[in-house]
């Protein structure tokens, strides 16, 4: 098959890469339908994680099972399917709290390589959830969404507490950002304030619910949100970003009392404890818990209630997903559909 490969910072090859076997009678072999470049996935290629050698890229997926392991008892061959970035068992206790990227089973799909025509996948009826029937070319690119950057976006707005009469502010206009403008507006959040410098992205922000846009950074985007909230804060702030910057202004935005949903990959990010123990603010977040919410999101995407898959805004085949890399580290692209 073929497959995305990082070599080294910037250097992404699409090369042969060997079939996936079914190796444990738990597995599943799927064949892509969609995948997709994340913005985590720039860390390593621009060099800030350093790649232990050649690395299989991707993690985020959507296809149609062709083969299951002798243990697999709900997913079938011919189903289409949306998996999370972690496989997990869903049946452990850990899961069953609703921390399946916690599962004590947890396979990283990232370290299989899912930019690909075909992936394993591992702990298949846990991780995989069916879709009634197979979807509308149209909304393919929304439950692709839905395996990642969605479900990261509504976890990070349940983890902020989001919900009605709430003011909301979201950090970060990438993918993750914006869909979690969307899960605020779904959740029912009264204001909704997305922190965006980049005219494309703040229009998508509106179309997605925000009613608010605030340009400026740092110390200076914390002043304009509390000039919006009577010098307050914002009830629930939602981090994508995974900067220092980025989980200070997060903090300091928020007001006492008020949460922190954070789902930024972080790096090189330290909290000072005088200045949190102050602030009186709840932090929450971390690797989102995706299959927690996939079925209730697949509903939504098959309702046409919402349409997170507006996020891709280029479109490549799999073989051009050096360009794809490309496009979204010089913010060319907010994040890249790769057809396999």
């Amino acid at each position: 098959m073929r497959g995305a490969v990082l070599y080294a910072p910037g250097d992404v090859r699409v090369e042969d890469r060997p079939d996936p076997a079914i190796v444990e009678p738990t597995d599943a072999i799927i064949r892509l339908t969609a995948t997709c470049v994340c913005g985590s996935d720039l860390w390593p290629y621009r060099g800030v994680d350093k790649p232990d050698g050649p690395m299989p890229m991707g993690h985020e997926y959507v296809g149609v099972v062709e083969e299951v392991g002798s243990q697999v008892r709900t997913i079938r061959p011919g189903q289409f399917v949306v998996g999370s970035f972690w496989a997990c068992d869903n049946t452990c206790e850990i899961c069953r709290a609703g921390y399946q990227c916690a599962c004590v089973q947890r396979v990283l799909m990232g370290t299989i390589g899912t930019q690909s025509q075909l992936a394993r996948v591992p702990l298949a009826d846990g991780t995989l959830v069916a879709t009634p029937g197979l979807p509308d070319a149209d909304l393919v690119p929304s439950l692709l969404a839905a395996s990642d950057v969605l479900g990261t976006g509504w976890f990070a707005a349940v983890a902020a507490a989001a919900g009605p009469g709430k003011t909301v502010a979201v950090v970060g206009d990438g993918a993750v950002g914006l869909c979690g403008v969307l899960a605020a507006r779904q959740l029912g959040a009264e204001r909704i304030i997305a922190m965006s410098r980049h005219a494309p992205r703040q229009e998508l922000a509106r179309r997605f619910g925000a009613t608010d846009i605030v340009a400026e950074r740092g110390d200076d985007g914390v002043a304009v949100i509390k000039e919006l909230t009577n010098g307050l804060g914002a009830h629930s702030v939602l981090e994508a970003v995974g900067t220092q910057e980025s989980m200070t202004q997060a903090i300091r935005s928020t007001r006492p009392g008020g949460h922190v949903g954070f789902v930024g990959v972080t790096h090189d990010v330290a909290l000072p404890g005088e200045e949190l123990f102050d602030s009186l603010v709840h932090l929450h977040g971390g690797p989102a818990p995706v299959r927690r919410y996939l079925p209730d999101l697949i509903d939504l995407i098959y309702r046409r209630a919402i349409d997170p898959g507006k996020v891709f805004d280029l479109t490549l085949p799999l073989e051009q997903a050096a360009e794809g890399y490309a496009a979204m580290d010089e913010r060319r692209a907010i994040k890249v559909l790769l057809q396999p």
